[in-house]
């Protein structure tokens, strides 16, 4: 049970540091904004998400 809930928070910490690492990176223009549905939507899918919503800001932005 302990390692389930450790594995998670890791999940959770490095979606967090992909979002924050991507927003460091880009111009102000692309930055994708920290919040629970992107960690969220990070933590369940990884790189493919990340791409997903770097493809959704540019479509409808």
């Amino acid at each position: 049970m302990l390692d389930r809930i450790t594995n998670i928070l890791k999940k959770i910490i490095v979606g967090f540091l992909m979002l924050y690492g991507y927003n460091l990176l880009v111009p102000s223009a692309a930055i994708i904004p920290i919040n629970v549905i992107t960690v969220i939507l990070l933590t369940i899918f990884g790189l493919p998400g990340l791409i997903f919503l770097i493809i959704i800001k540019l479509i409808v932005y």
